[in-house]
């Protein structure tokens, strides 16, 4: 689950490449996450596709 998007002021979603706050909801066993965790990441896939203008 999202917490926050990091060097934004008031942004409400998060694009690709943007680094956000996240806590772990489920863990796998033998993973070094653990459950309820608060961790950084960086976001690589969406299910939005990027808009990118081609020259």
């Amino acid at each position: 689950m999202c917490i926050r998007i990091i060097r934004t002021s008031n942004h409400r979603y998060a694009h690709i490449g943007d680094v956000i706050v996240v806590v772990i909801k489920e863990a796998v066993p033998n993973m070094p996450l653990e459950r309820s965790e608060v961790i950084r990441v960086v976001v690589v896939h969406t299910c939005k596709e990027l808009n990118v203008k081609t020259v």
